[in-house]
């Protein structure tokens, strides 16, 4: 009997193979070579089914075997690059693809299969120029349509991507794939909603795809559709519930809604599903480190880091969380890196501006704000930091047309401008509240830890909680009262969440409390168990928004009485916040309807003082301060931030009044310094006339203060510990009284300190008695010595006054809550 030819054997297995019989086809195949045994096709048929089969060693075998015989089988060079590539050794594959190119130019599959390899090599720019080529030659490849779209997308270039996906779809509308890969690069573009719209074209085709609900929940997530987002997580997971990233959705979503507890418990179901899921790692960072748990959170971030090193949002996380324990170098190296992976992440941008601002390095610190206002989609609060920036550096460019715009969006509603930062524009108080009650409500709603109950202590427990227990203002202002508290009727407890920085003050400080407690490294959370645990009749906020504030351990209400006092001079808008001390002329009740706290009126001044400061025994020369030796001496040691044009050109219109004259100021930063003699000079001022004070301690600083003859206050935004300096130093200060809280402070000062007559209502009075002051030296003369007088006979710098008046405030909230009462408004009658 004749054996068949091995073309009739191949010719069969061709035709068995085509109608699914794969195992015969094989044995025609091994015939074949039997018949023929260096047949070059029949290796690469028995190759090409072992690569079907999954068998790409053998297929790989096949391929070589094919080409010993046929070193020009150009289908054998594509076989032998899939094997290579499904092996992982890819840079082979490549050159077995280039091979079959050489030899065929026009085979489309080569240059397809070439594409696949550059594309897992990262080689898209190359990758995209492969499946160009490939389709001139078979527009009707459907994979490489879908192939080409993702690579574009890598490269982010999300148009092209959308146009490829459309291509496929076009060829096969079934194409889920292609439908999710388009909704993505959709999503990527910012057009969310046509993302959205892609994907339930993709449900209507297939209704039970995890990947699509998946999708969705993603799409409804960058919609700010949290809850939305959170029932397309769990549809995907109901149907395939071990998919990790439909958990890791869902905790994003709970993240967003503040639900926290919630957002860590998904992030860990995470974790189990899978161990080494690095953006899982990342969400538990995040919620970590809102949580103040910063220890952790860095370990997180350093774990997800591990796995993917080009997360650029753990890098991010890894920078806030060195931003908040002070760590700045480190802040800046992790929010550089950030951005060398993925430039236009703004929260890095405006992360490292906030730490360049630290370090005065603020022409610097503008820039990175200018990029993160630039990417200000997603960057809360850039546009609001970027003005108090250009306010410190006195930098005025375009600030009127900037604030009236950062004005409007906070009247929206909008979370454009930090409390702190809206306190120094010539807002309303209407504004700070809108402002306030914004931050608020953007942080996530915690139980309340104090639950109704009345304490009933021998002695009122009272709490005061602050980061500025140093050389600072409030540690100046506040250390006498500290010290002069009725032990017999309070109890009372400084609860320090700042760096403990060592000073003669801080050693003071701590020695005036009952009980001291650094709790600088605890989370807020612990700090909160700790006032419910000791019975904290009141807590008190030395914070409010200002920097290092813990606002959620108050969020939290830890005791049933919690007030807002001198740290931040405006309203917290918050309904766990109830009283604000103030006084009448500071804080008029007429402006309740303004402040989410009570308003308490001290009969005096608001501003606790002590009176015993000290001042250092020497006083340099004028030479020495870098003041001329003689003419008159404006001085202003405000911070930067309160210096405006409208004010400060009322200053030059002063020096050119009064020749010889100069203004002092403080050398707060250096790109104020030039900025304002620039300013100085174009309102036809010797810019050498303004005169820049370093900082020195406070006993220096007020010693100094014998140079010079006015002070000139700022508005909107008065002084507070400066005034008190001033004034304790016998230096006449001229104010001019704003309509808020903030720019009442100084006139409620000269009113308790008997010299209501140095109080103003308008620039124009306000230039008028600085240069009355200036230019009648026996009335100048007579207002310091009524100030000298004044200081030891008046209750501004009565320490023991305001102490008996403060806490007859304490005592009256007490005795309101313990009748069952809510908070209400109330003033302290003169003890």
């Amino acid at each position: 009997m004749t054996m068949p030819a091995a073309t009739d054997l191949l010719r069969e297995g061709l035709a068995l193979h085509r109608r699914g019989a794969v195992a015969d086809a094989a044995a025609r195949y091994a015939e074949a070579l039997r018949v023929e045994p260096g047949n070059a096709d029949a290796h690469y048929y028995l190759g090409m089914l072992a690569c079907q089969q999954g068998r790409f060693v053998e297929g790989e075998g096949r391929a070589r075997q094919s080409l010993a015989s046929d070193p020009c089988y150009v289908g054998a060079y594509v076989l032998l690059g899939r094997a290579l590539a499904a092996l992982g050794r890819h840079e082979e594959a490549l050159k077995s693809f280039e091979r079959a190119i050489a030899l065929s130019p026009d085979l489309a599959g080569a240059h397809g299969h070439r594409a696949d390899v550059l594309s897992e090599l990262g080689r898209y720019v190359e990758a995209v120029e492969s499946y160009d080529r490939a389709l001139a030659l078979a527009p009707e490849a459907v994979e490489d349509w879908f192939n080409r779209g993702a690579a574009l997308a890598d490269l982010r270039r999300y148009e092209e991507a959308v146009a490829s996906f459309e291509h496929a779809i076009a060829k096969r509308p079934d194409f889920t794939d292609a439908h999710l890969r388009r909704a993505k690069a959709l999503s990527d573009l910012g057009r969310h909603d046509d993302a959205l719209e892609a994907i339930d074209k993709m449900l209507a085709i297939d209704a039970n795809s995890a990947e699509a609900w998946l999708g969705r929940g993603n799409v409804l997530n960058k919609l700010k559709r949290y809850e939305e987002a959170c029932i397309a997580f769990d549809r995907a997971l109901s149907l395939k519930p071990n998919l990790a990233e439909a958990t890791l959705g869902s905790g994003n979503a709970f993240t967003h809604l503040k639900r926290l507890e919630d957002a860590f418990a998904a992030y860990e179901r995470a974790l189990k599903m899978q161990p080494d899921f690095a953006e899982a790692l990342l969400g538990r960072g995040n919620v970590l480190i809102r949580q103040k748990r910063l220890d952790a959170a860095l370990d997180a971030y350093d774990r997800a880091l591990a796995l993917k090193p080009d997360l650029a949002e753990a890098w991010l996380g890894r920078g806030n969380a060195f931003k908040d324990l002070a760590r700045y170098d480190d802040a800046l190296a992790a929010y550089d890196r950030a951005l060398a992976i993925n430039a236009d992440l703004g929260e890095a941008w405006l992360g490292r501006a906030h730490i360049l601002t630290l370090r005065k390095r603020l022409g610097e610190a503008l820039i990175a704000y200018d990029r993160a206002v630039a990417l200000a989609s997603g960057v809360n609060y850039a546009a609001g930091f970027r003005i108090l920036s250009k306010l410190c550096m006195c930098d005025w460019t375009n600030l009127d047309e900037e604030v009236a715009l950062l004005l409007a969006a906070v009247r929206e509603g909008k979370l454009a401008c930090p409390p702190f930062t809206i306190l120094a524009l010539p807002s309303s108080a209407a504004d700070q509240l809108q402002c306030a009650v914004c931050e608020v409500r953007d942080q996530p709603p915690l139980a309340a830890f104090w639950q109704g109950e009345t304490y009933r202590h021998d002695r009122i427990r009272l709490a005061y909680v602050s980061a500025d227990f140093n050389e600072h203002p409030i540690g100046y202002l506040l250390a006498g009262l500290f010290e002069r508290h009725d032990r017999s009727r309070f109890e009372v407890t400084g609860i320090s969440i700042g760096p403990a920085r060592r000073s003669p003050l801080r050693d003071r400080i701590e020695a005036a409390f009952e009980h001291f407690i650094d709790a600088a490294e605890s989370g807020d959370r612990e700090i909160a168990e700790l006032i419910q645990r000791r019975e904290i009749d009141i807590a008190v906020d030395l914070m409010g928004f200002t920097q290092n504030n813990r606002m959620s351990v108050f969020a939290r209400r830890p005791a049933p009485i919690q007030v807002n006092y001198l740290g931040f001079i405006g309203t917290m808008g918050a309904e766990f916040i109830d009283y604000v001390i103030a006084d009448k002329i500071a804080l008029p009740f007429d402006q309740q309807r303004c402040f989410a706290e009570k308003i308490v009126h001290l009969p005096d001044c608001f501003v606790g003082t002590d009176d015993r400061m000290q001042t250092a025994p020497g006083v340099g020369s004028r030479a020495e301060a870098g003041l001329p030796p003689e003419g008159f001496v404006f001085c202003s040691f405000n911070n930067s931030y309160k210096i405006g044009r409208p004010v400060f050109e009322r200053w030059t219109r002063l020096l050119h009044a009064v020749t010889g004259s100069v203004l002092w100021l403080a050398r707060v930063n250096a790109d104020m310094a030039v900025n304002l003699r620039r300013e100085a000079e174009h309102l036809g001022v010797d810019p050498a006339r303004l005169v820049f004070a370093p900082t020195v301690s406070l006993p220096q600083h007020l010693a100094r203060h014998s140079l010079a003859d006015l002070f000139l206050d700022t508005s909107p935004y008065n002084a507070g510990a400066t005034a008190v300096a001033a004034l304790w130093s016998g230096v006449p200060l001229v104010t001019m009284m704003g309509e808020t809280f903030v720019g009442r402070m100084a006139a409620s000062m000269l009113h308790a300190l008997g010299l209501p007559e140095l109080v103003t209502y308008n620039l124009n009075e306000y230039e008028a008695l600085a240069l009355k002051l200036a230019q009648a030296p026996i009335l100048l003369s007579a207002t310091r010595r009524k100030l000298q007088d004044n200081l030891r006979r008046t209750p501004l710098f009565d320490s023991d006054r305001f102490r008996r008046h403060i806490e007859q405030a304490y005592a009256t909230m007490v005795d309101i809550h313990r009748n069952g009462e809510a908070p209400r408004s109330f003033t302290v009658q003169t003890v």
